[in-house]
């Protein structure tokens, strides 16, 4: 979903965004359709990221950044990644961690590399305060996309966001652990949402009020490093399956966490995909583990006919983060870890590049590996 408008239906009577592609096609009610949805993990900007992007005094070039995987994202028809930094101004000075705020043109190069959905509820959304929640919101507004998890009012915290593609309807919820400490006032809990089981229940409930064919929630959760997810990412995610959530994506650790599927008779899908998370799309975090991510796209396949919405296919993608020079010029690059690059890896990789990104593919083979196996299972099973 490329290009995407906002209708506000009812909003007098029902708190309810329905979002819907300009391009979207008219849909024979006895027919089936498709929709695919790409998911990425932590979008950073730590300070070397902006210091390599700058090419004048106030100006900067992330767009290179995402060159060799933009034909990933776009393909999809909505792609999503977690947007774990501010956009505050220049005039509150540029900064990486602990207390991010990074150029505008981060934003723009998001766009230009297909994202249409930015996740803004995380540890790192309060920053820059208040301002510089609603600040980046704007800036994400004005780029064209969508942003779920902070908020500029109570009435937008309440309202649904559903994505109308191709007739079917997915509702996107978003929720942090945390806020590193950072304080909210009562009658500002609005700005970000801090995951809540009550809220969690009443935002599903609502999300099916509204119709929604999948209800996709978010979690920004979990250890930092940890390659296994906690108890705690366990315990809430089973929360939300039981209210009704189909697809359950994560954040927060920087490495890849496990990826599963679940069956539920509580939810519309059945059987839905759990990634507890995606590890780091783009960072500077340079260690093992930490330099890597996936792309994780999801088919869902509709038939108008009988209501009945299903998981159809789950590609994944290992990705890893090159750091170094390309034509004597300091950049980031993310790189896709499949066969066609590993069996011709680009020239400007050092000994020590290949070795770590030989490692990162053969770290993320296991996961990719584990849910072929689960869905070819799941295949055969069906076909029975």
């Amino acid at each position: 979903m490329k290009n995407i408008f906002i209708l506000f239906l009812g909003f007098i009577f029902s708190s309810h965004f329905l979002l819907s592609p300009l391009n979207k096609k008219s849909v024979d009610k006895d027919s089936t359709n498709s929709v695919t949805i790409s998911f990425v993990g932590d979008l950073m900007c730590h300070s070397p990221q902006f210091q390599f992007a700058q090419i004048s005094k106030d100006s900067f070039d992330f767009k290179p950044v995402f060159r060799e995987v933009k034909k990933y994202l776009t393909k999809a028809d909505l792609t999503i990644g977690n947007l774990e930094t501010t956009i505050s101004g220049k005039e509150n000075r540029y900064s990486g961690y602990p207390l991010f705020n990074s150029p505008d043109e981060y934003i723009d190069a998001l766009k230009d590399a297909g994202f249409d959905i930015l996740l803004t509820a995380n540890n790192h959304s309060l920053d820059r305060g208040k301002r510089g929640v609603l600040r980046t919101l704007e800036m994400i507004k004005k780029n064209g996309m969508e942003s779920i998890g902070s908020y500029n009012s109570q009435r937008d915290r309440d309202s649904i966001r559903v994505f109308d593609i191709k007739g079917i309807k997915i509702a996107v919820l978003a929720y942090t652990y945390g806020l590193n400490g950072n304080y909210i006032a009562k009658n500002e809990k609005f700005l970000v949402n801090v995951i809540d089981t009550a809220l969690i229940k009443q935002d599903i409930l609502n999300a099916r009020n509204q119709n929604a064919d999948i209800v996709l929630v978010y979690f920004h959760f979990g250890n930092e490093y940890q390659r296994k997810p906690s108890s705690f990412q366990k315990e809430i995610v089973k929360y939300a399956i039981d209210c009704g959530a189909d697809l359950i994506i994560g954040s927060h650790p920087h490495v890849i966490q496990p990826i599963e599927y679940f069956s539920s008779n509580k939810n519309k899908i059945g059987e839905g995909i759990i990634a507890y998370s995606l590890g780091n799309f783009i960072s500077n975090q340079r260690w093992r583990y930490s330099d890597t991510g996936v792309i994780l796209t999801l088919s869902l396949r509709k038939n108008f006919s009988t209501g009945e919405i299903k998981l159809a296919n789950v590609e994944i993608l290992p990705t890893w983060i090159y750091k170094g020079k390309i034509e004597n010029k300091d950049q980031f690059v993310i790189l896709p870890a499949d066969s066609t690059t590993v069996n011709s890896l680009p020239n400007y990789f050092t000994e020590s590049d290949k070795t770590k990104f030989l490692q990162a593919e053969k770290d993320t083979r296991i996961i990719l590996e584990t849910i072929q196996n689960d869905s070819q299972k799941s295949l055969n099973k069906k076909q029975e």
